[in-house]
């Protein structure tokens, strides 16, 4: 059933595209959205990207979808947002949103009374859920992180809910996929909603290459594909390896980090991952791995504390094949 596509003060009629700046309720904020209203029924899909600021390979290739995808081929509807945390992108502070300094990605559901961060996820829920029937949320490493490409799918949602997200996931080109059990971002609380969603991880390190945002373009019409949005069949061309168990391994003291290996590099039980020093080059703390595995992320700077992980690492829910 066709209808119109609207969101604040935006709408689009079907067969129309519209583009703009959305103003957020209850903020000073506006955001960049482009409503892709096609000119057959069928699904309503999110697309957001920059909800962490400094994750550039989704917001270009959000950027890229918006002004590709034509209206007249889609059979379904497209909301994009590119970037979300517009205050932080333009500012280049990482992760957080600036005004107070609190990471999106970790405040769901939020609340029209909260800081800027609770207030605009108190929008998404009010203004973006209620008219999605699935979400894809475009991520990176930030810009002091060190990734290897991976997808989560969310966990903590009724088994057919994932299961549907999980069905999309296998429909993306990287080498690992994950089960997020976690509540509190935004495509984790839309699954808690009842919206198959996903998060796709590719590039890091404050850099983007046409090649990397190729490839996010590539999975998400893929996936659009898969959902019966765009004609044509999907393509599987490559199963993502379940990962268990992810350790955020976290520092027990601030000081220098010295990874030991790689993102995307297999480890072995006991293998030695990285040490963290002071200033006078004495060893403060050694870490090792807990199990085999491979690293999915990594801190790619110098110094570290409690902002972010030193390390972050699965382990293969399917071993066969996985030989170091």
């Amino acid at each position: 059933m066709e209808r119109n596509l609207s969101i604040g003060t935006l709408a689009a009629s079907p067969g129309e595209k519209i583009q703009g700046m959305l103003p957020i309720p209850h903020t000073e904020i506006e955001v960049p959205v482009t409503l892709i209203n096609g000119a057959g029924g069928g699904k309503t899909v999110l697309v957001t990207s920059g909800i962490h600021s400094c994750e550039y390979v989704g917001i270009e290739a959000a950027i890229q979808l918006a002004g590709e995808l034509d209206p007249a081929s889609l059979s379904g509807s497209l909301i994009l947002i590119h970037p979300v945390n517009v205050p932080g992108f333009e500012s280049r502070y990482p992760t957080l949103m600036p005004q107070d300094n609190k990471n999106l990605n970790r405040v769901f559901p939020g609340t029209r009374e909260g800081t800027l961060a609770d207030r605009v996820a108190h929008f998404f829920e009010y203004s973006l859920y209620s008219q999605i029937d699935f979400y894809i949320d475009l991520h990176c490493g930030e810009i002091f992180e060190d990734l290897t490409p991976y997808v989560y799918y969310v966990g903590a949602a009724d088994n057919a809910v994932s299961e549907a997200a999980r069905q999309a996931a296998l429909h993306v080109e990287v080498p690992y996929m994950v089960k997020s059990t976690a509540t509190t971002g935004a495509y984790n609380y839309a699954g808690v909603l009842g919206i198959p969603s996903i998060l796709l991880e590719r590039g890091c390190a404050g850099r983007f290459t046409q090649a990397e945002v190729d490839a996010d373009k590539k999975d998400v019409l893929n996936i659009l594909k898969h959902l019966g949005l765009l004609q044509g069949a999907p393509e599987l061309r490559h199963r993502p390896v379940d990962l268990t168990d992810l350790v955020y391994l976290m520092p027990a003291r601030h000081g220098l980090w010295y990874p030991e290996v790689k993102a995307g590099d297999l480890i072995a039980r006991g293998q030695r991952l990285g040490v963290v020093k002071d200033y006078f080059g004495h060893v403060l703390d050694t870490y090792c791995a807990e199990y085999d595995g491979v690293v999915l992320y990594q801190s790619a700077t110098l110094w570290t504390d409690d902002f972010c992980e030193l390390i972050t690492y699965g382990k293969f829910a399917e071993t066969a094949g996985m030989v170091r």
